[in-house]
């Protein structure tokens, strides 16, 4: 994380105007949005929009960072990150403040959402994570510090965005940033290169976090038994226990892969929900019996009337009859 005297530093409270160096673009500071390794975020206006400005003391985080917003906007498909829309230096009491402004992607983090609407949508979501690490890997990146503060949903309908590229590292180099309860590090001792595998471990421990909302620490002999321990302790993990058990075994190359795996096991789960309902479905909908019991109602109702008609019918002949005789 930023250390405390260089957060001291950045610390400027809400109304403070920046103005761009360069690009001569003003933002009016609203709130800090957070803050990490390389920098502190603020939600900050322009004009009549808001935008996330990140400043850091570092020139080189900046440009890098900057870059990985740039890659990710030439990524097919819908957007991952957020939008880039200015990078510039800020000149404030005597030195120069680089930073960059994004666009600002507002809902909650994906452990709000979860708590608050069910962890049933928990498997739609990763599925969609999935399948946007698996676009990022093929473009040459990994996301490294990937956690629910780092996943905002929007909508409805309801989609996954990245945010703080910071961790975002080009592949077969060191993560940059991290966070320990998501790194495989910190529970495995295995190395922190950037490769896909590593984003995957990541995945695994967000599903487990979305089921342990205040995460734990490595205990003593820690690792992957107790990893595996606590996923066989939460029922609601039982249905992604093998794509689960497989990301922290090392067992995905590939983003697909995990999502194939959490598609097969939802599918099984359905599967075998419908085949449970199956001896009730062979009985009669009650919406059917009651269509028959309509129909039975209907037609004797009709024979009724039949009847009457021929009653009455009788006893009329039956009077002109007698009238004449």
């Amino acid at each position: 994380m930023m250390n405390n005297t260089l957060k001291k530093q950045y610390k400027f409270s809400s109304g403070t105007r920046i103005t761009g160096k360069w690009h001569k673009q003003h933002y009016t500071i609203v709130k800090e949005l957070g803050y990490g390794a390389n920098g502190i975020v603020y939600l900050a206006q322009t004009g009549a929009d808001y935008v996330a400005l990140k400043m850091s003391d570092s020139s080189m985080s900046v440009t890098s960072e900057v870059n990985v917003l740039k890659a990710f906007a030439k990524v097919q498909g819908a957007p991952l990150g957020p939008s880039l829309l200015d990078v510039d230096d800020w000149e404030v009491t005597g030195k120069n403040i680089p930073f960059y402004v994004m666009e600002y992607i507002q809902g909650p983090d994906l452990l709000t959402f979860v708590q608050s609407k069910g962890f049933s949508w928990t498997g739609v979501l990763i599925i969609q994570l999935l399948n946007d690490l698996d676009r990022i890997h093929k473009e040459g990146w990994v996301f490294g510090d990937l956690k629910p503060e780092n996943l905002i949903v929007t909508g409805p309908p309801y989609k996954l965005r990245c945010i703080d590229v910071g961790g975002t590292t080009m592949q077969g180099r060191a993560i940059k940033e991290f966070t320990e309860f998501f790194d495989r590090g910190y529970w495995l001792g295995h190395s922190r290169k950037a490769e896909p595998s590593y984003d995957l471990f990541s995945t695994a421990m967000i599903l487990i976090n979305l089921s342990y909302p205040k995460r734990f620490n490595k205990s003593g002999s820690g690792g992957k038994e107790q990893l595996k321990t606590a996923v066989l302790a939460k029922p609601e993990l039982k249905k992604f226990r093998e794509p689960i058990m497989n990301a922290i075994d090392g067992k995905f190359t590939t983003a697909l892969e995990m999502r194939q795996s959490m598609l097969d096991t939802l599918s099984v789960k359905t599967a075998s929900g419908q085949s449970k309902a199956a001896p009730q479905s062979q009985r009669k909908p009650a919406a059917t019996t009651r269509q028959q019991l309509n129909r039975k109602k209907n037609g004797g109702g009709f024979l009724e009337t039949v009847l009457i008609v021929l009653i009455v019918t009788l006893l009329y002949v039956l009077y002109i009859y007698g009238e004449l005789l």
